[in-house]
């Protein structure tokens, strides 16, 4: 009797066994140093915003407009993290197959199946902490849109917009880049918002500034930051928060973030000497606000290489982020006549493309095997990057272009874009907040 039950209970456990075995199988696999990394990469990335974005912009323009000015990026992350949540994530990082690529499905909407879930990017890590990681990209990139228009805006104006470029700008690009779209697809590389973010933000700064117009006494009045030490400690927070924009982008705490980490703090500190040295070679002395602003332009150039290029490119990379960037946003500006108020064309559009043109140049698979053994960029032998990365330029930067200018003529349909002429001259704290600086 004893043997029989063995002969039959033994197969049975087996059989109730095998689904479990299989359930276990299936189960994502949560490596806690990769997830511990990535909870604190996502804190650095908020930190960039707030405080560090809004400190940035807040000492760069004058004193009746610091609050209505730093102000503009906190409610920014506020109103992004909720559209995120309820249906920005789903629509950049879930299959789109249904809508050929162009967009994702709604399947992850207001944080659906995300208990015990992990995403194909980062099989590591649970999916709300890769929810949230790319949540504070999607929060940092409209508020760098802000600069542009700084000083002239209205405050429910720039709700409006930063609503709706969120959801028909920034969404579609991240889902083409990073979410399965077209571009990823074709091999467009871009390791943490060369394209996504700084491209994106830096064109429709453009866009924006050209069609809200100039401030009133452009050229002619004094227009100097108010308090260059908030643009200094800005800037720090930006440079310590960008190893979690950067390194964090590896989506794991191994060797590729370290190269991530490296590069990125290599191209900031050399872009801060160039930018320097070429303003003190042709205007006698080197400003305080141009170092900033050499360092912000390395850490947005080198933003699409950081995982994919060898330490003395992220160098290479610096140098022409420092030259090019204070090209852009000194001469090119000037010539041009347009008010970019914080420079976020020529710092980080100007950036964008370069450093996303330079992957072509110096991605190499000894960093970063996307290729599984073969070339990556030019100097690995692959030189057709460099029109694959111009391909991905030139659609972002078209479709950002046309949706960000729609999308500024709704709005001023809707409210009106500009603030009037007695309020700009009052100053937009008072005029807009009821507040001011003592």
């Amino acid at each position: 009797m004893q043997r029989m039950v063995m002969r039959i209970g033994a197969p049975l456990a087996c059989a109730m066994t095998i689904p479990c075995a299989a359930s276990a199988a299936d189960k994502p696999t949560i490596d806690t140093g990769d997830t511990a990394w990535l909870l604190v990469a996502t804190a650095l990335v908020l930190m960039m915003n707030i405080p560090g974005l809004a400190l940035f912009y807040a000492g760069m323009v004058r004193k009746k407009n610091v609050l209505a000015t730093a102000v503009q990026a906190f409610a920014v992350a506020a109103l992004v993290t909720v559209l995120w949540f309820m249906v920005g994530y789903t629509l950049a990082f879930t299959d789109g197959a249904a809508l050929n690529g162009a967009i994702g499905s709604l399947s992850r909407a207001f944080g659906a199946g995300l208990q015990g879930s992990v995403h194909a990017l980062a099989k590591t890590v649970p999916e709300n902490v890769f929810l949230m990681y790319q949540a504070t990209f999607a929060v940092i990139t409209p508020a760098i849109i802000a600069g542009a228009f700084a000083e002239r805006m209205k405050f429910s104006a720039m709700m409006w917009f930063m609503a709706l470029w969120l959801l028909f700008v920034y969404v579609p690009v991240a889902h083409w880049v990073w979410g399965g779209g077209f571009l990823g697809t074709a091999g467009v590389l871009d390791f943490a918002g060369g394209l996504v973010v700084h491209l994106n933000a830096g064109i429709a700064g453009l866009v924006c500034c050209l069609v809200i117009g100039r401030r009133q006494g452009y050229g002619s009045e004094y227009m100097a930051p108010h308090n260059l030490v908030l643009t200094l400690v800005g800037t720090s927070l930006l440079w310590v928060g960008w190893f979690g924009f950067n390194a964090g982008s590896a989506l794991s705490s191994g060797e590729l973030a370290g190269s991530a980490m490296l590069n990125t703090h290599i191209s900031a500190a050399v872009a801060a000497l160039v930018w320097m040295a070429v303003e003190w070679a042709s205007r006698g002395k080197p400003s305080v606000l141009g170092i900033l602003s050499g360092a912000v332009a390395g850490l947005g150039t080198i933003t699409p290489a950081a995982g994919y290029v060898e330490p003395w490119a992220a160098m290479a990379i610096g140098v022409v982020a420092g030259l090019v960037c204070y090209w852009a946003s000194v001469v090119l500006k000037n010539r041009l006549g347009y008010d970019d108020s914080l420079d976020v064309f020529g710092v980080h559009g100007v950036g964008g493309i370069v450093g996303t043109i330079l992957v072509g140049v110096f991605a190499t698979r000894f960093i970063n095997d996307v290729n599984k053994g073969q070339p990556v960029g030019l100097v690995d032998g692959n030189g057709g990057q460099i029109l694959t990365q111009l391909y991905g330029v030139v659609a972002v930067g078209v479709f950002c272009a046309v949706a960000t200018w729609v999308l500024l003529k709704i709005v001023d349909a809707l409210v009106g874009l500009r603030v009037g002429r007695d309020e700009e001259t009052e100053g937009l704290d008072t005029a807009l907040h009821g507040e001011r600086v003592q």
